[in-house]
């Protein structure tokens, strides 16, 4: 049975019925076209309504969907001639993060990503898209690849998180992310990455520094996962819809707060529904900003990459006299 969500209960009360009608006009032969269509007109109001005004937790829930395409799917729909390319060449080749040389549209760019499994077998062996160090390592070795040879890098992000195990921990987990974080930095090439499901913390981050961040609309983008935010702010995981809505971390907030660069539409009810159509989107929006780079200096692209992260979020500067005065007025305030 296909998996669905609360909120979508109506939708599959409705569908149930659709399918029911089916079946009695097949079995006795009576036209129910007239039934049938009333309902799916109204079924597809319903889904307009529905999907139009979703939550931030709905939206997380469609992110995480079993059904929802990975990263070699559509490496398949966007991409010819995928070959990849495996190992860090210091410990071995984790199946997490996957990378490779490919062609899009007769253009050939170096490709990442992160690759959860369908099955528990799979999953297992994917570490469930969480990756080791060895992973942040085999895409770094193969992003400078790509610049040594002048490839554009696309990557493809969908991690709850980097693994935080104790073999981890053990292979340099935090330095292997710190390290990719600074290399990415000041690769001479462009980067466009494309957060397709989960964008968790720095697993996340590891492969996406880039000079555009691009969004599917149901995916997002977070420092923490709303369950794990919920344990520290409200010491209670199940609060998880709570802390979505307030840590912003949908497609619509990113854009709003600057930290992405553009959201790329999904069929209705989330990319699982059509993943044909949601390729086609991502590889219009890879295709033009591949042609944007075309024509930009090396120095161009670092100084764009640079500015882009440094006018992510909101500070203040003060002067050095305000902030004399307001050390002189918390220390009044302590004594009284």
């Amino acid at each position: 049975m296909e998996k669905s969500f609360d909120f979508e209960q109506p939708i599959v009360e409705i569908n149930k019925r659709i399918d029911d009608l089916k079946k009695s006009s097949e079995v006795s032969n009576i036209d129910l076209s007239e039934q049938i269509e009333d309902l799916e007109k109204t079924r597809n109001e319903l889904k307009q309504k529905i999907y139009s005004s979703l939550t931030p937790w709905q939206r997380v829930q469609i992110a995480r969907h079993p059904k929802r395409p990975y990263f070699l799917d559509y490496v398949e729909l966007i991409f010819k001639d995928f070959l990849e390319l495996h190992g860090d060449r210091v410990f071995g080749d984790d199946q997490a993060i996957l990378c490779g040389i490919a062609t899009i549209d007769g253009e050939s760019v170096v490709v990442v990503g992160h690759q959860k499994g369908r099955t528990l077998e799979e999953n297992m062996s994917r570490n469930f898209g969480m990756a080791h160090p060895e992973g942040y390592r085999k895409a770094l070795r193969v992003m400078n690849f790509a610049e040594k040879f002048n490839k554009p890098i696309i990557t493809f992000i969908d991690t709850s998180g980097a693994y935080p195990g104790i073999a981890a921990e053990e292979r340099g987990q935090a330095e292997a992310i710190a390290r990719n974080l600074r290399d990415m930095s000041n690769l001479k090439v462009p980067i466009i990455a494309v957060v397709i499901s989960e964008g968790g913390s720095g697993g996340a981050l590891g492969i996406g520094v880039s000079n555009k961040i691009l969004c599917l609309e149901n995916a997002y983008y977070s420092v923490i996962s709303p369950e794990g935010c919920a344990a520290i702010l409200f010491r209670d995981s199940s609060k998880a819809p709570e802390a979505a809505k307030v840590m912003k971390i949908t497609a619509k907030d990113l854009l709003n707060l600057n930290v992405i660069d553009e959201i790329i539409k999904e069929p209705l009810g989330g990319a699982h529904y059509d993943s044909t159509r949601t390729a086609a989107n991502i590889k219009v929006a890879l295709n033009r900003y591949l042609r944007y780079y075309k024509s930009k200096s090396s120095k161009e692209i670092l100084d764009e990459r640079y500015s882009k992260f440094r006018n992510i979020g909101i500070y203040k500067e003060d002067t050095k006299e305000n902030y004399r005065t307001s050390r002189k007025l918390s220390k009044k305030s302590k004594v009284s």
